[in-house]
């Protein structure tokens, strides 16, 4: 269940972060962590009204919103200033090809969780597949201050791994629901984004012109990207080992140059080959990822 729970995050991320790029002119990267968090944890407050929460205990609830205020809050705000700078596919390439390195390092050093050598076979072909793939892409594309972009990936990438890590040793204890979880990560989250915004004296509210339909494209993005992929996240981490999650998500990279090509672009031979070739890594750890080691 974890590993098909990734999977399903992946491909929220991936339809979510185009939808997000096509509201980016309207939203600074605070402004939009702040909008989308605020939505998301109305819709998953009134979840917790209908599902009872459970295993809330003042250590759990204290690590998750630690777990969010690096995670979403710094994570997130990172995340969308590559997204500006260097464009949708390679933000989510550049952020989610670092993270599940950075998560294994940081699983086996902090909480002892360790994977098998199958599942880093399955780790090295996605990751290495990504990477060529981002090789591929960068021959036939350029971006004006991209290094600036790509720092902001992997800062990213590093709060990624920081909140996945901690989240994976809250919820293989397997006391506390999914939906609290994603919610707590929210709220701790906005502790970054609400008081940076004041100190930064960023606006609050999107500046539209012309009379855009941003709104309904930012919502959508936001239940997807946000909502959906946090509840699975969550999920994941319950059922799956954190570096194994964390490759699994980082597929949304390969699903964002499908996304791409749903759209009308096109994709280069070499991009198809080793999207193939990371679907055979993706197999490794589906098949060998789903027992959980705690």
């Amino acid at each position: 269940m974890g590993v098909f729970a990734a999977l399903g995050t992946a491909l929220c991320w991936a339809i979510a972060a185009r939808l997000f790029r096509g509201t980016g002119n309207a939203f600074s990267p605070l402004t939009m962590n702040f909008w989308k968090g605020l939505i998301s944890i109305a819709i998953l407050a009134a979840v917790l009204l209908v599902v009872q929460p459970t295993g809330l205990t003042t250590s759990t609830v204290l690590w998750l919103l630690v777990s969010g205020l690096i995670g979403i809050g710094i994570g997130d705000t990172c995340f969308f200033k590559a997204l500006q700078s260097i464009g949708d596919s390679q933000a989510v390439l550049v952020a989610e090809t670092l993270a599940p390195l950075f998560t294994a390092l940081f699983a086996m050093a902090f909480i002892g969780e360790w994977i098998t050598w199958q599942q880093w076979v399955g780790v090295a072909v996605v990751l290495f597949s990504v990477d060529m793939v981002i090789k591929a892409r960068k021959r036939s594309t350029t971006h004006v201050f991209a290094t600036s972009g790509y720092l902001y990936g992997v800062g990213a990438a590093l709060c990624q791994a920081i909140g996945a890590v901690v989240s994976r040793d809250i919820l293989s204890a397997g006391e506390i629901d999914a939906a609290s979880a994603a919610f707590l990560r929210l709220v701790g989250g906005m502790f970054f984004v609400v008081p940076f915004i004041a100190l930064t004296k960023t606006r609050y509210m999107p500046v539209i012109e012309n009379g855009n339909r941003v709104w309904p494209a930012f919502v959508l993005a936001t239940l997807l990207g946000t909502t959906a992929a946090i509840y699975l996240q969550m999920f994941a981490f319950a059922y799956a080992k954190a570096a194994v999650v964390q490759t699994l998500i980082a597929t949304s990279a390969l699903m964002s140059l499908g996304v791409a090509w749903v759209l009308g672009e096109k994709a280069t031979r070499a991009t198809i080959i080793w999207s193939g070739v990371a679907l055979i890594g993706v197999a490794i750890l589906v098949s060998f990822g789903a027992p959980s080691a705690h």
